[in-house]
């Protein structure tokens, strides 16, 4: 599903830190030891797991999305998949990934802020990152005046956003571009009452849109996927696992396991409006979802068809949190720079991540959580896994495992949801202009009903 984060497969892990600077990757469970050695027996396991034809892989194809090996998740719409893309891209960037560091993850530096800041979308500002910005109209992106589904490009069709990543493919791509006609619309807004300073209303604007970003974070994006009764208590009882001692960072137990189930939820191909459908990956050059090209209106995204809208048909389903992947992710059509044996099934790339950063098993995070692990028979509901792995389970694959046994598929299990649900209440408490810390009792103000905002509401201003 995404390009970043994929070229860490060789890397050679030193003793591990305890100790955590702001825009690091660090550990949540520091004193677990790895699932595995890295043997070619292991990474051979792996391999195996996460082939092409194997326990992972459904074989469903876009013709043929109702496949009962992979079926819908009736609890959460297919724009939540994209969604979390978006969120992601928020939270994690590192540029220089492609030079395969042989670095402890504690030292790898994480060029975004983990925060819900919207620095993907702002860029370093008005004066750092002029050309995100309409210069006619000071504080208001860049919109291509012959485009109502695109965001802008040069004349080579490169996008001309905060986040490259946020052009890999046409949904997340039209989803930046709603972001930037939202906060247009503010300003817009801002400007009808009297608030006639450009920079105070860009300041102003930015300040709104980053707090209903963050309200849909906490209250539609997190209870759909780990529950709201996972959200509740962390809010009233605190968080038990995701501890810093002077900034937030991100585990990689979040980024490279807990926070990738996204990719058992995607569809093999989508429906993008009443007369565009096509397949989330293809060969170069076919007529799939991918990025990094204009988006012709004939490929507007209708979101009625990924979100949930009042009075409106229910919008298509994500695929259910388990342990398989739509078949077009196993035949992923780019590899990242400088890696030519990297294999294009994105389940090997995720599992041999694990050896990358030495990640705990699942049923060693269980027993640390003090949650009662999955059982050899739940395991093995999965298919037929080689019994190493069996005892000794990635931790990735048996958050997707717990999900399925534990949550029906429809959400996250309890240490799957306990990860990102902490992870992500913690970023929010750890960023001292968030709503939570400045408004802790902030309502959502531009949302149809008062006191609540969902993507619904914020598509609705925007204009798409």
């Amino acid at each position: 599903m995404t390009r970043h984060g994929q070229l860490y497969l060789r890397d050679m892990v030193p003793p591990r830190s305890q100790y955590y600077a702001q825009g690091r990757f660090g550990r949540m469970f520091s004193t677990l030891p790895p699932f595995l050695s890295d043997t070619p027996q292991v990474r051979q396991a792996l391999i195996e797991l996460g082939k092409p034809g194997g326990i992972m892989d459904p074989q469903d194809s876009p013709a043929n999305p109702s496949n009962p090996n992979n079926p819908d998740n009736p609890k959460i719409p297919s724009g939540f998949t994209f969604l979390g893309q978006f969120i992601d891209h928020d939270l994690t960037f590192d540029p220089t990934s492609s030079l395969e560091r042989q670095n402890d993850p504690e030292s790898i530096e994480n060029f975004r802020t983990p925060m819900f800041e919207l620095d993907s979308l702002y860029g370093s500002g008005l004066a750092a990152s002029p050309h995100l910005y309409d210069k006619n109209q000071r504080g208001k992106f860049l919109i291509d005046a012959n485009a109502d589904t695109d965001v802008p490009r040069n004349s080579q069709n490169i996008a001309l956003i905060g986040d490259p990543r946020n052009d890999e493919n046409l949904i997340v791509s039209q989803l930046h571009f709603a972001f930037l006609k939202f906060h247009n619309a503010i300003m817009d807004r801002l400007s009808a009452v009297g608030m006639s300073d450009p920079g105070m209303r860009f300041v102003e604007a930015q300040r709104q849109v980053r707090w209903h970003y963050q309200w849909i974070v906490l209250h539609e994006f997190l209870p759909r996927t780990v529950g709201q009764g996972v959200v509740h208590d962390i809010l009233q009882k605190g968080r038990q696992f995701y501890h810093w001692q002077h900034e937030p960072f991100i585990p990689v137990e979040f980024s490279v396991a807990a926070y990738r189930f996204g990719h058992s939820q995607v569809r093999p191909g989508y429906r993008v409006n009443s007369a565009f459908a096509a397949s989330i990956f293809g060969a170069p050059g076919t007529n799939d979802l991918s990025g990094d090209r204009r988006i012709p209106l004939e490929k507007k995204a209708d979101w009625k068809l990924f979100f949930e809208f009042p009075n409106e048909p229910a919008p298509a389903l994500s695929k259910k949190i388990d342990v398989k992947l739509s078949t077009p992710l196993f035949q992923l059509p780019f590899l990242p720079p400088n890696m030519p044996t990297n294999p294009n099934s994105l389940a090997q790339r995720n599992l041999l991540r694990h050896l990358t950063f030495s990640l705990p098993s699942g049923q060693a995070v269980a027993q640390a959580m003090e949650v009662e692990p999955l059982t050899a028979e739940e395991l093995a509901e999965a298919g037929n896994i080689d019994p190493m792995l069996a005892t000794h389970t990635p931790l990735w694959f048996y958050i997707l495992q717990e999900a399925d046994k534990r949550a029906e598929g429809h959400i996250l299990g309890p240490v799957g949801g306990r990860i990102v649900a902490e992870v992500f209440i913690g970023l929010l408490q750890g960023d001292r202009m968030s709503f939570l810390n400045q408004c802790p009792k902030w309502q959502p103000t531009l949302g149809a009903t008062p006191g609540s905002f969902s993507m619904a509401d914020l598509f609705k201003i925007a204009g798409v």
